[in-house]
């Protein structure tokens, strides 16, 4: 069996477009964040994008709902700058026709008559390429010397189960007109979403469906030619057994005796009442370690580079995004 690597490598190191993934619920746009104020340490400005319309990079960081605007959103240590955009589908299509057919009057008109809606519905694909089409445009874009505009893009893509259809744009390129500016701009999204500029990262907790839901979206990455990234293992708790005394306690062989007599020795006489209760803790805790570990060994399937964050104790604030950013700084991630 292979096994995951730790850390984040020196090919991550040089990504410039990160993707992050995972079945709802994991932590995705969390760890987004976290990772986007990561990669701005040390002076760096890094962009980081929403696409599914939810507001969720503003409830984290507590500020009003984001324009379709790119704006600073937090410092990073070392002088970084975190910005952050929310793409909405209908400000991307009026910027192509504004960009591309010069009609940002008439565009604005077609948004009246609903023609946004109705193009996007005729042609499915359309959303994902105006999407991708955007985070592309932010990618590339140099300024008056020549610099990159962000050294890094941090989206919080959509989940593990439809990722691959959102960066599918191959697929869509078939629902659009065989030449145009908007098929040119496909094209460009194509070239970079499979290039080694762009990595995808994929959010997951010790717990087997989201496991499961991990290493089968690995597979179809791979499938569709589009590079995994790093396993970004959440709210990782620390075991408090020893390791050679998990297997029996999750059976239930916890010798109730000398879990007494050990107390005895501290100086603490509990009533039976309260050891028992504690005795089923320890039962109900080694049961958990034991499932965590075997979805640690599950996750070898993925053969990728792994980095676990520590559950926030207190919930998730700015103060906690910082904290799990750091976490992913000593972990390699730069």
């Amino acid at each position: 069996m292979s096994t995951s690597l730790t850390g984040w490598t020196d090919e991550l190191a040089r990504t410039r477009l990160h993707f992050v993934t995972g079945k709802g619920g994991t932590g995705k746009t969390t760890l987004a964040a976290s990772l986007g104020l990561a990669l701005a340490a040390g002076g760096r400005r890094v962009l980081l994008v929403e696409v599914e319309g939810r507001q969720g990079i503003a409830q984290l960081f507590d500020t009003e709902p984001l324009p379709y605007a790119e704006q600073r959103i937090a410092s990073a240590p070392g002088g970084g700058e975190l910005r952050a955009l929310h793409i909405d589908v209908e400000a991307a299509l009026l910027e192509y026709f504004e960009m591309f057919y010069n009609l940002g009057f008439a565009g604005r008109t077609l948004r009246r008559m609903g023609a946004i809606e109705f193009a996007t519905t005729l042609a499915p694909g359309l959303r994902d390429v105006l999407l991708t089409g955007k985070v592309k445009e932010c990618v590339r874009r140099t300024e008056s010397d020549g610099r990159y505009t962000y050294d890094a893009v941090v989206v919080d893509a959509p989940p593990t189960g439809r990722v691959v259809k959102f960066l599918d744009v191959t697929k869509a390129l078939t629902d659009l007109a065989k030449t145009g500016p908007i098929r040119g701009q496909a094209e460009g999204v194509v070239k970079l979403l499979h290039s080694g500029d762009t990595a995808v990262h994929l959010v997951t907790l010790l717990e087997e469906m989201p496991v499961r839901e991990t290493v089968e979206g690995v597979a179809e990455l791979d499938g569709a030619d589009l590079r995994p990234g790093a396993v970004l293992v959440n709210r990782v708790r620390p075991p408090r057994l020893p390791a050679r005394s998990v297997t029996a306690a999750a059976d239930g062989r916890v010798d109730a005796s000398r879990v007494r007599d050990g107390l005895a020795g501290a100086g603490l006489k509990l009533p039976d009442a309260t050891l028992e209760a504690l005795v089923s803790e320890t039962v109900e805790h080694a049961i958990r370690v034991a499932a965590e570990q075997r979805a640690r060994e599950q996750l070898t399937e993925a053969d990728l580079p792994t980095l676990e964050l520590p559950e926030a104790g207190d919930g998730i604030d700015v103060a906690a995004l910082y904290e799990l950013a750091e976490a992913l700084v000593e972990q390699g991630v730069r």
